[in-house]
């Protein structure tokens, strides 16, 4: 017990944020729940980013009605990659990843093979809401693969890592990089066993990293340091996570991005609930930030301005 309460206090000395903080008290202040659907519904937050002039992975189609399935060999025609992702899905529940198709068989990011007919049923099981928010009836919608960025190939296993920022009033507060594994099956998603590293949120250069809760300083697969890659063009990409404040309307938010081997930058999603790992792989907590951004929230910045303020408040990670 008395450790129990020796750990309890030192998170809260350190600033550490909470699930019953985050959801009681930040998310409840700075996010109404009229907008939740703008980030909720993947389809409407890829034309709300496309509207503002961000870029996103191609749609290539959606479908709500299991009869709909019939069509997919048309929608999907001469496509040897692709990614299929339920419209209202959460954590990377159902996101499946296909980088090759052939002879009625379809090969997962990780490697392994799918017949004609486990695929149809995944795309059926997302229209009947077993991956979405609630379970109820969804949609599947199928989009273009990004390609890996060499500046991550040694740290990834069969995947493409996403930059997860967390914006608080429009202000980028903290990142991290997303790293595939061979545990997540190849998805950057942390809870399926992807690694988390830091990113120093002024110079754009990876920190240490979390893993199931663990500090890190590898990638558990490749066995390369995740310290010390330095993300190109740092500033746009923070400008671009914080212009998502605008658009979603939401004041507590997280942002992912990817950097597309031959696009550049792509917004992959929004979601309204960011997990809180990121302090994890900062080795920082978001409460001392989220404070120190709430006085200058009452002041109207554009997103150019906003970034350099947070890079400024922030340089000392």
């Amino acid at each position: 017990m008395l450790s129990l309460i020796r750990n309890y206090r030192a998170l809260k000395r350190a600033g550490v944020m909470g699930m019953n903080r985050r959801n009681g008290d930040v998310i409840e202040r700075n996010n109404d729940r009229r907008f939740y659907k703008l980030v909720d519904d993947k389809l409407e937050s890829k034309r709300l980013a496309e509207a503002a002039g961000i870029s996103v992975p191609e749609l290539y189609g959606a479908i709500s009605m299991q009869h709909q399935i019939r069509d997919l060999p048309v929608m999907l025609a001469g496509r040897q990659d692709f990614v299929v992702k339920p419209v209202n899905g959460s954590g990377g529940n159902g996101v499946l990843v296909i980088d090759g198709v052939r002879n009625g068989r379809y090969r997962k990011a990780s490697g392994v093979l799918m017949s004609d007919d486990a695929f149809y049923h995944h795309v059926s099981n997302i229209l009947s809401g077993m991956y979405s928010l609630g379970g109820h009836p969804d949609a599947a919608m199928f989009e273009y693969r990004v390609q890996i960025s060499p500046l991550f190939e040694h740290v990834s296993y069969r995947g493409v890592p996403d930059i997860r920022t967390v914006v608080y009033r429009g202000y980028p507060v903290m990142a991290m990089v997303r790293l595939p594994t061979l545990a997540s099956d190849g998805k950057a998603n942390l809870h399926q066993g992807a690694v988390g590293a830091g990113v120093n949120i002024t110079t754009g250069e990876t920190l240490g990293g979390v893993l199931h809760d663990g500090v890190v300083d590898e990638h558990p697969d490749t066995g390369q340091t995740i310290r010390g890659i330095c993300i190109p063009d740092w500033e746009s990409l923070l400008v671009l996570a914080a212009r998502c404040y605008d658009i979603s309307h939401l004041g507590y938010l997280g942002v992912d991005f990817v950097l597309d081997k031959t696009h550049g930058p792509m917004m992959l999603e929004m979601n309204a609930r960011p997990g809180l790992n990121v302090q994890i792989a900062n080795g920082a907590g978001l409460l001392p930030r989220l404070q120190r951004i709430e006085p200058l929230s009452a002041e109207p910045r554009d997103a150019h301005q906003r970034v350099a303020l947070a890079r400024e408040l922030f340089s000392s990670r």
